[in-house]
């Protein structure tokens, strides 16, 4: 049963990956691709590190619990740094000069 459940997570981060990097492909400019970048590979680690450390705890031993914790903790430290990380790399397009994409933009191509 633990087996499906970290399974089950492990599933569902990886799709939060892959929209994550589908979205990093299809979105037309740096600032909106920079929003699958953070959120969506933030909760693609999340439910992957959580459905690892699931399925290490099922030996329910002292060396288990605790590398369980180790992935926990590595999940929490990703999910405090990638959104500050990424706000800091929005910002330094701001200030370098980085202009959003308008719609406007994609018809004075045509």
């Amino acid at each position: 049963m633990i087996n499906i459940i970290s399974a089950i997570l492990i599933g569902i981060g990886l799709f939060f990956f892959f929209g994550g990097a589908l979205g990093i492909i299809r979105f037309p400019d740096f600032y909106s691709r920079l929003h699958p970048a953070g959120k969506l590979d933030t909760a693609g680690l999340l439910f992957t590190m959580f459905g690892l450390a699931v399925y290490i705890i099922q030996d329910f031993t002292l060396g288990s619990v605790l590398t369980a914790l180790k992935i926990l903790l590595i999940a929490v430290f990703v999910f405090i740094t990638s959104p500050t990380a990424t706000h800091a790399i929005i910002d330094a397009g701001f200030v370098a000069g980085l202009e959003p994409w308008t719609k406007k933009d994609d018809e004075e191509k045509e």
